[in-house]
């Protein structure tokens, strides 16, 4: 709950301290003397939008504290651990505003973002506003205050994460499937691309073998006829080198002239008989192959003109059909994805029909719950003739929805015999503030917060009507902590504890605040009953009050 506030140079307020008690606490003041003021502060600490007008005139800047006990909220105490923040005992939430409109937040003096203090403010507080009837009459407004009511908080964030994602894999199933016809031509394309290039089957370093193989085929008859002249040459030039080795190999030739001579004939006589067996050897493996020569053309030819076709070099070809056939591949995969997406699409929307299924069945039960609640409420604030009703109106698409599988109207008839309406059509303003303060009431019995704030949501009702208001806020008061800004004496009557705001000063105004007790609550209650002046009856009728309470 929260237990001490502190506000320095925030409006008219130059400095303010207040130490806050458990149960209700009524805060009253003249008009204008800023008894909401502490409220818009306590509001700026968790996460409100700052507004740098809004510091103290000939302040340099505004410094707000609110310290909360958050030894039994655990909720909270979860929230700051998980955090790496002191969570035992106190809480203290600041927030410094400059001239300049710079604001700066901290959770127990480590800095924080007012996203960090808003989240954790809805762990400590709860703020009802006097406007919050103007916030009523729209549809979300009313679909959030019934699934609080129902408790259905973990449902509603399954229900909306399933549908975020489904929307996720919606928006990339559509983006490849807006591919496809695209996709469908390239694949065409390459499948008979691919089925060229493997009819053909182009290998890797064919092309020099093929064109090895032309040349020898092309050439052969030449080949074989130079082979043969050689061979006959070689048969010549042997007869005539035989002559000659016998000449040197005459024993009349002597010295060491002749012994070189006669190793170089020698020498020279085998290489020729060696060139001969070459010859033969070579020119036997040539031979004319008409067929042949033209099969290397043919395949020669079909190469280059496959290789033209695509604009490439014909050894690049073998290349070329491994890309093509990786990327006819990677548009099959395309493929395969989208028929996942699709899976996972109809995996998600099941997973969100159960989450919807339930959240729906809960909204339910919780609609006539609270539907009977609020009507028991206006009862006690004198509208005995009103119908309340909840209508859950299913959404026409089908799809996933974050909000569920239905939208949520609150419907009121407050003539006998008429239709119930939407709010806006139906009730006046008069009635609307009743039927928001049911509302508020009955939603705040079923909060977790430990400390709500009602903001004069008692504007525009008064007697005994304004009594049963009193009762029902003290009750609340009697498991949560309950601060009220009221103008209602019947109201202020029923708190546990009172405090006055009085704003003084001429040519510098500020406020103050007093817990007020004993003769000073009477005083206050009997100004709130008959205006300034104070007689002896309204005295009584103050103390009267509050002795009934």
């Amino acid at each position: 709950m929260l237990i001490n506030l502190s506000i320095q140079d925030y409006a008219v307020v130059e400095r303010l301290e207040v130490d806050l008690r458990p149960g209700m606490t009524c805060i009253t003041g003249e008009t204008g003397a800023g008894k909401s003021i502490m409220l818009d502060a306590l509001g700026l600490c968790i996460g409100d939008r700052a507004d740098h007008k809004a510091i103290r005139p000939g302040a340099a800047r505004t410094d707000i504290a609110a310290c909360f006990d958050v030894s039994q909220n655990t909720r909270a105490q979860i929230w700051l651990t998980e955090r790496d923040l002191e969570a035992s005992g106190d809480c203290i939430l600041r927030r410094t505003i400059n001239a300049e409109g710079r604001s700066r937040a901290y959770i127990n003096g480590s800095p924080a973002t007012l996203s960090d203090c808003a989240d954790l403010g809805q762990l400590l507080v709860d703020i009802h506003s006097q406007h919050a009837h103007q916030s009523l009459l729209r549809r979300p407004v009313q679909r959030s205050l019934l699934d609080t009511f129902a408790g259905a908080e973990t449902l509603i964030v399954e229900v909306s994460e399933t549908a975020q994602r489904w929307r996720v894999l919606q928006e990339e199933y559509s983006r490849l499937a807006g591919q496809t016809e695209e996709s469908d031509a390239r694949r065409a394309l390459l499948t008979y691309q691919i089925a060229e290039l493997e009819t053909v089957n182009p290998l890797p370093g064919e092309l020099d073998s093929l064109e090895a193989q032309h040349k020898l085929l092309a050439n052969a008859a030449f080949i074989i006829d130079s082979a043969n002249d050689i061979n006959a040459g070689c048969e010549a030039q042997r007869d005539q080198l035989a002559r000659l080795v016998q000449l040197a190999n005459d024993e009349r030739m002597i010295g060491s002239g002749p012994d070189n001579l006669r190793e170089l004939l020698g020498s020279a006589l085998i290489q020729l008989d060696e060139a001969q067996a070459e010859t033969a050897r070579f020119a036997a493996s040539v031979e004319l192959d008409p067929e042949g020569l033209r099969d290397t053309e043919e395949r020669l030819s079909a190469l280059h003109d496959l290789a033209r076709k695509h604009r490439v070099q014909p050894e690049a070809l073998p290349e070329l059909l491994t890309a093509l056939q990786s990327e006819l591949e990677s548009l099959a995969g395309g493929t395969e994805q989208l028929a996942s997406l699709e899976h996972a699409l109809g995996d998600t929307a099941l997973a969100w029909r159960s989450h919807a299924e339930a959240l729906s069945k809960q909204r339910r039960k919780a609609a006539a719950r609270l539907a009977q609640r609020v009507m028991e409420t206006l009862d006690n604030l004198a509208m005995t003739k009103c119908i309340f009703e909840i209508a859950l109106i299913p959404f026409k698409d089908d799809n996933p929805d974050p909000r569920g599988a239905e939208d949520v109207e609150f419907l009121i008839c407050t003539n006998p015999g008429a239709t119930p309406g939407p709010l806006h059509k139906v009730a006046s303003g008069g009635e609307l503030s009743r039927i928001s303060l049911a509302l508020q009431v009955v939603a705040a019995d079923t909060a977790t917060s430990p400390t709500m704030v009602f903001d004069e949501v008692d504007v525009g009702i008064g007697g005994g009507v304004a009594e049963v208001v009193g009762d029902l806020l003290r009750s609340l008061g009697q498991r949560s902590q309950v601060l009220v800004v009221t103008h209602q004496p019947q109201v202020a009557a029923k708190g546990n504890h009172h405090l006055l705001v009085t704003k003084t000063g001429e040519d510098s105004v500020h406020s103050e605040l007093a817990l007020l007790d004993g003769k000073e609550r009477i005083e206050e209650v009997g100004r709130m009953l008959g205006g300034a002046k104070l007689t002896d009856s309204t005295l009584a009728h103050a103390r009267e009050m509050l002795e009934g309470s």
